[in-house]
């Protein structure tokens, strides 16, 4: 496991990118949890954010890929709208420890 970030670097209802081992990932804060993913939309293996650290839709309530607008859950990453609905994102393992965000990459 690797440490991430301090939990405190997401606000309450925010995401944000990081490049950990030469891979994309992010994590988006919800009601207290959070949520890891790899940065890549399953449609065509593109990072999902068009700004840094803009993961989510203007709602805040879902994540969404930025070239074709696909609506992914956060709790789950699965797709609910767009070219790859039925699909999800790829989860990374993750544990919250002395304020850290550690991930299992």
């Amino acid at each position: 496991m690797r440490a991430l970030c301090h939990t405190d670097t997401i606000a309450e209802g925010q995401s944000k990118g990081f490049e950990l081992e030469g891979q994309s990932v992010f994590v988006v804060h919800k009601q207290g949890q959070f949520f890891v993913y790899h940065n890549q939309c399953p449609h065509l293996g593109i990072n999902l954010e068009w700004l840094p650290d803009q993961f989510l839709d203007s709602d805040g309530c879902l994540i969404q890929c930025a070239m074709h607008g696909a609506l992914f859950l956060i709790e789950d990453g699965q797709c609910i709208a767009g070219p790859c609905q039925g699909q999800r994102l790829t989860a990374v393992a993750h544990e919250i420890r002395d304020g850290r965000i550690w991930v299992d990459l």
